[in-house]
């Protein structure tokens, strides 16, 4: 008898776990598709932002090459022309961010330091574990826990 109720306990343990990892890896996906969809909507905004960035930064550097030009005529001073060219290498970036193909450039050399030069992105004194971060807030605590 007893044989009958452990192996229908076992049967129902064992859908039990496979619900929960079923659950778990349900859990797990949505998170994944929810920090993907944050850091795309990010991205967004900041190409969004580079872009409504251009149209002021561009009509002021327009207005600034028209008036630099045109007091270099007038006062027969080339000099006057010279804020045109760091101003220009602005425009050309902040272009190039909202419109061409920064971003793209900016995702392979991301990739290629990742698969080539990861070495770089390694953390002064190894990454953060538990218990590493449980002496730091123990040395800082005003309270003393302990087991």
């Amino acid at each position: 008898m007893g044989f009958i109720f452990s192996k229908s306990m076992n049967e129902n343990l064992k859908a039990q776990q496979e619900f929960m990892l079923m659950n778990s890896r349900l859990q797990l996906e949505r998170q994944l598709l929810m920090q993907n969809q944050m850091r795309e909507r990010q991205a967004a905004m900041q190409i969004a932002w580079t872009r409504e960035f251009l149209k002021y930064f561009g009509t002021f550097f327009g207005l600034a090459a028209v008036g630099l030009t045109a007091g270099a005529i007038k006062k027969k001073n080339p000099r006057l022309l010279l804020p045109i060219v760091p101003l220009s290498f602005i425009f050309a970036y902040q272009y190039d961010m909202g419109y061409g193909t920064m971003l793209q450039r900016m995702k392979g050399e991301a990739e290629n330091i990742l698969e080539t030069q990861s070495t770089l992105l390694e953390l002064p004194k190894g990454p953060l574990t538990y218990e590493g971060l449980e002496k730091i807030r123990r040395a800082q605590s005003k309270f003393s826990i302990e087991k």
